[in-house]
């Protein structure tokens, strides 16, 4: 799979269970330190406010998580967001649960449902996208053999997203589906003038 899922626009939703609010906020991150610049500007925000549980998925394959139940009783918060992050299939998401303690304690057990259902329909709300995951080929080729090497680029469905020259010829940086890499890279071997520039 040479594709990923992630929220595009943020969204926001309300729950009310016992007299406590629970405001949800879904947006895309493409870093754990953006996740965790966002999470300190909405503590600095909601600073009035009981709790601000959040979690978050980032990767193309989705593999780095976090979870926190800041101050609510472990699993209820932060699991039941990372959850709900995790089954709609999302990565490079925040989810946060701000959450403002109405005077009656819900237990563990629904307090748990209560972020699972906040976060599930916050993300319910939000746009979401299907992206595609490319790599970048840089090769170098001879001036007589550049049509060549772009026609085989093009008919990989490929882009040629810069091209510089120097004495020798063209240099192009390529950008194309991971999943198509190496049957490019195989055709593209077949032109013997050209040589493939590794990347720093």
């Amino acid at each position: 799979m040479d594709t990923y899922l992630t929220v595009t626009s943020s969204a926001e939703y309300q729950l009310t269970e016992k007299r406590s609010r629970f405001l949800g906020f879904a947006m895309h991150v493409e870093s754990e330190d953006e996740a965790k610049s966002i999470i300190a500007a909405y503590k600095k925000k909601y600073y009035d406010a009981r709790h601000v549980c959040y979690a978050y998925v980032i990767g193309d394959d989705g593999k780095t998580t976090r979870a926190n139940d800041d101050g609510e009783p472990s699993g209820t918060a932060g699991r039941p967001i990372l959850g709900q992050i995790v089954s709609h299939d999302l990565t490079y998401t925040l989810g946060i649960v701000v959450r403002y303690f109405g005077g009656v304690k819900l237990g563990t057990g629904p307090l748990g449902v209560a972020y699972k259902t906040c976060m599930g329909e916050t993300l319910n709300l939000a746009e979401c996208e299907e992206k595609i995951i490319t790599s970048t080929l840089i090769v170098s080729i001879p001036y007589t053999d550049a049509d060549t090497a772009m026609r085989f680029i093009r008919e990989a469905g490929a882009d040629i997203t810069q091209r510089d020259y120097d004495l020798q010829g063209t240099i192009l940086t390529v950008s194309v589906r991971q999943d198509d890499e190496c049957a490019l890279r195989d055709r593209l071997s077949k032109i013997l003038s050209l040589k493939f520039v590794e990347q720093d």
